[in-house]
């Protein structure tokens, strides 16, 4: 039986809730918890047999994304120089996950996550819930055994007298989201014989606008003048200055104004920037600056102790230090 949106996130909700009470042990950083064997899952009702542990991570149950979606029929390739998980789905959907990236590539539609997927002994973990709702399978919790289950979830077959209205009051849906959801445009593209599909990511009303492909290259150029050719972590950091910037009302609006406007960045004005080709790795950091990765929170300076001195750098906040420089706010 499909369990409704609304009965499933109360069960999910409560699953998370017995499995956070349950003993965990650290396994990374202080951050993340390891669940104890007694907390199990479940594959179209067989018990899965996982070489990695089940994560809980703030009340959130984490899986090693790529075992569960085979288990479910996707293909799955991983690239290890941007640390990205692609699914390609038994249902035709093409999914991105991203190491430490709460933006979710699902059919080449930008979406943020409520979550966070990220490495833990070289696999990436995914929330769970997440996971299920891009592979089409139902999730439920199971009190008695301690089990998480996840079942696929056939598409529903339009008739003449089951279109998209007897289908989205069947499963609780929207009749504009069942239509989002299958790349449709209008009821008039429904026929009999049509299979919708039925579960909805819980992301997919949180789409993120598309970034300029001149935006990406710049602020990776931008990094690669401020933080050297080598650290991922260095370059970033400096694209979040960046970003950080436009959303601070006391900077420009635009990424283009905040390096071409000021003094903070000589290279703007020099030529170098101009003449910077971004490397592989600054591209990767622009691209997961982009995508929200945030190493560096709300910090919109940085700065060389060593070599910048001042009253005015003296009274920053520095919130972290990466390299040679600090980030302050």
């Amino acid at each position: 039986m499909i369990i409704h949106s609304k009965l499933m996130k109360c069960i999910i909700g409560l699953a998370l809730i017995l499995l956070s009470i349950g003993t965990v042990s650290v396994v990374s950083s202080g951050a993340a918890y390891a669940a104890e064997a007694n907390a199990s899952i479940k594959v179209n009702d067989k018990k899965v047999k996982l070489s990695d542990s089940v994560i809980v991570q703030k009340n959130r149950m984490y899986v090693p994304a790529a075992s569960i979606a085979t288990m479910l029929g996707a293909n799955v390739s991983w690239d290890n120089e941007n640390e990205e998980l692609t699914l390609d789905t038994e249902l035709n959907d093409e999914v991105v996950f991203g190491n430490g990236v709460p933006v979710v590539y699902f059919n080449d539609t930008r979406y943020r996550m409520d979550a966070v997927p990220f490495i833990e002994d070289g696999r990436l973990y995914v929330p769970l819930r997440q996971l299920a709702e891009v592979l089409h399978a139902d999730l439920s919790w199971n009190n008695d055994s301690n089990t998480a289950e996840l079942t696929e979830v056939e598409r529903a077959a339009v008739t003449e007298e089951y279109g998209v209205a007897e289908i989205s009051e069947e499963y609780g849906i929207g009749a504009s989201t069942l239509l989002k959801r299958n790349g449709l445009g209008s009821k008039d593209q429904v026929k009999p014989g049509a299979k919708l599909k039925v579960i909805i990511p819980s992301f997919l009303d949180n789409q993120v606008a598309a970034y300029s492909q001149s935006d990406l290259t710049l602020l990776a150029k931008i990094s690669v003048v401020e933080a050297g050719k080598t650290s991922y972590e260095g370059q970033l950091a400096i694209a979040n200055v960046i970003l950080n910037r436009v959303k601070d009302p006391k900077f420009p609006k635009t990424i283009h104004d905040v390096i071409y406007s000021g003094k903070q960045f000589p290279p703007a004005h020099n030529g170098l920037l101009d003449q910077t080709k971004p490397t592989a790795s600054a591209l990767r950091a622009a691209k997961d600056a982009l995508n929200g990765k945030n190493n560096i929170e709300d910090a919109v300076y940085f700065f060389n102790p060593r070599v910048t001195k001042g009253a005015f750098w003296s009274s920053l906040d520095v919130v972290v230090t990466i390299g040679s420089h600090s980030f302050a706010k």
